[in-house]
C-alpha cells in the first residue's frame, strides 16, 4: 500500500527549515504532496503561483514530491489525493499547541487521516517566514535561512518595491 503523505503551509516564503522537513518526509512516504496555501489574510509577499513555481524548483531534485497550490479545506484535500498523514512542523510549545488543535479538526473532518509532528534541525528551530521577511526587509542577510533560488526572488521582491 502506497502511503501519501501532505505537508501544508503558506511557505512565504519556503524556508530551510521548511526544506528540512520536506528531505526527512520524502524520506519516510513513497509520495509527498507539498500543499501550498492560498490563505491571503497573512498578506503574503509572493503570490500562490509564486510560491508554487519556487517550491518546485527548491523540491526538483526530490523525484517523490509534489508541490500543489490549493483553497480548500486541508482534510478534503487530503481525501482528493488519498493521503493519510499530515505532516506538521513544530518549532516550539506555542506551535505544537495550536497544531494539535488543527489535527483534531482534520480528524473530526476525515477520520482516515493522522498528523505526524516533526521538529526541524535545530539549525533551524527558529526560523520562520516571518523573521525571512523582517531581516530580508532591513536589508539584513538571509543566505542561511533559504536556498540560493529562493534568496534571489526575496530580494528581487524587495528591491522592486
Amino acid at each position: 500500500m502506497s502511503v501519501v503523505a501532505i505537508y501544508p503551509g503558506t511557505f512565504d516564503p519556503l524556508t530551510l527549515g521548511h526544506l528540512d522537513i520536506i528531505q526527512r518526509s520524502a524520506g519516510l512516504f513513497e509520495r509527498l504532496i507539498v500543499a501550498i496555501a492560498l490563505n491571503p489574510s497573512k498578506k503574503p509577499l509572493f503570490n500562490l503561483e509564486e510560491r508554487v513555481a519556487l517550491a518546485k524548483q527548491a523540491t526538483a531534485n526530490l523525484p517523490n514530491v509534489e508541490v500543489i497550490g490549493f483553497d480548500s479545506l486541508l482534510a478534503q484535500l487530503a481525501a482528493q489525493h488519498r493521503a493519510t498523514v499530515l505532516i506538521r512542523g513544530v518549532r516550539s510549545v506555542s506551535d505544537f499547541d495550536y497544531e494539535r488543535q488543527l489535527a483534531q479538526a482534520n480528524q473530526q473532518l476525515n477520520p482516515q487521516l493522522e498528523t505526524i509532528f516533526m521538529t526541524p534541525n535545530e539549525q533551524y528551530a527558529f526560523l520562520s517566514s516571518t523573521i525571512v521577511k523582517e531581516v530580508a526587509r532591513h536589508q539584513g542577510n538571509i543566505e542561511n535561512f533559504v536556498s540560493a533560488e529562493i534568496h534571489r526572488a526575496v530580494l528581487a521582491k524587495f528591491n522592486a518595491s
